[in-house]
């Protein structure tokens, strides 16, 4: 199995879905604590969960123990949104 490697920098602006197939928001910015990722910024943008949930908060910081996956997009535990299941059966009207 090889390792792949991606600059934080390759992850600005990446779109980020939970692992329920929700889109979550976009990150903004990695929460570097000496030279590990401790976190996410993620922003809430436009038709993202998070903007539904958030109202008017620009975003949230998602601890990196709860990301799944990073590829061309970031799979994120749902376990992210304490109230996830409150909103997990919402549709648009």
């Amino acid at each position: 199995m090889s390792l792949k490697i991606k600059n934080v920098t390759d992850t600005y602006n990446m779109q980020v879905f939970t692992d329920a197939g929700d889109y979550f928001g976009d990150i903004e910015e990695a929460v570097l604590q000496g030279n590990k990722v401790s976190g996410w910024r993620i922003k809430a943008t436009r038709n993202s969960f998070l903007a539904r949930i958030l109202g008017g908060a620009r975003g949230v910081i998602v601890p990196h123990q709860l990301v799944r996956a990073v590829g061309d997009v970031m799979i994120i535990s749902k376990n992210a949104v304490p109230s996830y299941e409150d909103h997990a059966g919402d549709e648009e009207i």
